[in-house]
């Protein structure tokens, strides 16, 4: 950004000390945000058999109880980014961090799915405001001998947030604090986010945009509404059955990007401030790098959900046993990525590599043994699971910093938006999609009463779709330029 230098100034004369020094007590406090915000993304998986029984949802209505926070979160991450450079990132956080907080509370009280699923898309408005602050107080306060480093532990900070939503999710149900069942998950942002806010008064330092900036209005409406067109008919098409509306909004969605593009490239010949710059995309990296996130956050919500499910309405367990079937995998990727972080510096994009086909192998084992004839089982699933986190450490912590360290300087701030942006939509889009052939296969299954082998079945078909996945992910990895030297 062209006003970097001005906001580096404001933050170092906030944290005085060595110009090279991390403000740690700063950073802590933004990841706080940060993995709250991707948590709740996967904590409410674990809960989602609890919910749909308690709240009498249906599969489409439990689905937008996922896809709904992340969409909403997904099309205003660019603007929280800009609403940021006009107010300032320390209150847009701490505002964000309030609204996230509130709306915590309404989840944990909804009392039927329609105010669950209202609850949860403003709770992703409110994640929206606080992560583009991250990346913004680690550009502006960290010097660039150090920001490897800290993007680093982002990256496990992110990791962590992904995988251990399984965990934490059945902890906390099982737990059953004050009898509050399913509402825990969302009780437990309460004290955190009042502790986070309390935190960025006094540790986050404030900076703004030196020059004026203008928020693109239209842009903002217009990609919001392709986005939706385009999610909509893929959650609830199945169940409808595909009438003619769900394919007229997949052709409406279409109509919108394009109408956005162009909306984009006006703003620019104006000289003005687009929502996303298009001249990005003709960067192969970064281009193959939007694609690669859409591709590995496609598969990791929605094969958690499947699998929860697999194990609470197909094999009966409670949500605290589910949750404590992903420990062993949890444990192993935490390992693995404090691996990848010391890793990635020396071999880069290999690192990568090697973890997306370790995934896609961890995928297709779990498929294969499904399908060889075993009934599923926890004790069958955990070797493959600990053989998906290691490849999951090796590529899902450093992807992000990855793929960010081929962009130009000048470019970084849009270039972590707009890859935030995709990791959203990506789950969105996966929860959909890859639901749908979880949701088709273990219906048809469970109708002849035997939900053991059902769910065996359609995680089986979930894998293989999650394989297929990791498999264009190591492809995209494997054409991504090599990454330019980190030397100080």
């Amino acid at each position: 950004m062209s006003d970097t230098g001005h906001t580096l100034k404001a933050a170092r004369h906030a944290q005085p000390g060595p110009a090279d020094a991390v403000p740690w007590a700063a950073l802590a406090t933004v990841m706080v945000g940060m993995f709250m915000a991707v948590l709740d993304s996967f904590i409410v998986v674990v809960a989602g058999p609890a919910i749909q029984s308690d709240l009498e949802a249906t599969a489409g209505e439990l689905q937008w109880v996922l896809a709904g926070y992340q969409l909403s979160y997904a099309v205003l991450l660019i603007t929280g980014g800009r609403l940021a450079d006009l107010y300032g990132r320390k209150r847009v956080f701490v505002i964000g961090t309030a609204v996230f907080t509130l709306s915590s509370v309404a989840c944990a009280v909804a009392g039927d799915p329609g105010v669950l699923i209202g609850a949860r898309i403003v709770q992703g408005l409110g994640a929206a405001l606080m992560v583009p602050q991250v990346f913004a107080v680690i550009t502006l306060t960290v010097s660039a001998r150090n920001r490897h480093r800290v993007f680093g532990v982002l990256g496990v900070v992110v990791g962590m947030a992904s995988v251990s939503g399984q965990l934490i999710g059945g902890l906390l149900i099982g737990a059953d604090l004050f009898h509050s069942g399913w509402r825990s998950v969302f009780w437990v942002n309460v004290p955190i986010g009042i502790a986070t806010i309390l935190l960025a008064l006094r540790a986050v330092p404030e900076s703004r945009a030196e020059r004026n900036r203008t928020l693109d209005v239209p842009g903002v409406l217009v990609l919001s509404t392709a986005l939706l067109l385009l999610t909509y008919p893929l959650i609830q098409g199945r169940e409808a059955g595909w009438p003619w509306w769900t394919w007229a909004c997949l052709t409406g969605s279409a109509a919108a990007f394009t109408v956005f593009v162009a909306l984009e490239r006006a703003v620019e010949r104006r000289g003005g401030e687009p929502l996303i710059t298009l001249s990005l995309f003709a960067q192969r990296s970064f281009s193959l790098g939007i694609v690669l996130v859409l591709a590995v956050y496609a598969l990791l919500t929605s094969y958690y959900l499947a699998l929860s499910i697999s194990l609470q309405d197909g094999l009966g367990m409670s949500a605290l046993g589910s949750g404590l079937v992903y420990t062993p995998a949890a444990v192993t990727f935490f390992l693995c990525s404090l691996i990848a972080g010391r890793l990635v510096p020396r071999y880069g994009r290999r690192v990568l590599e090697t973890g997306a086909v370790v995934l896609a192998a961890g995928y297709l084992t779990t498929a294969v043994v499904l399908l060889s004839g075993p009934r599923l089982t926890p004790l069958l699933v955990v070797p493959t699971l600990m053989l998906q986190s290691v490849g999951g450490g090796l590529l899902i912590t450093p992807l992000l910093n990855t793929v960010l360290a081929r962009i130009e300087p000048e470019s970084a701030g849009m270039a972590s938006g707009s890859l935030s942006t995709a990791q959203q939509v990506g789950a969105a889009l996966g929860v959909a999609v890859v639901g749908a052939v979880f949701f088709h296969s273990f219906r048809a299954g469970a109708a002849s009463g035997d939900t053991v082998h059902a769910a065996g079945h359609a995680f089986a078909l979930t894998s293989l779709t999650a394989c297929a996945l990791a498999a264009l992910a190591a492809l995209l990895v494997h054409l991504l330029p090599k990454a330019p030297s980190t030397k100080a």
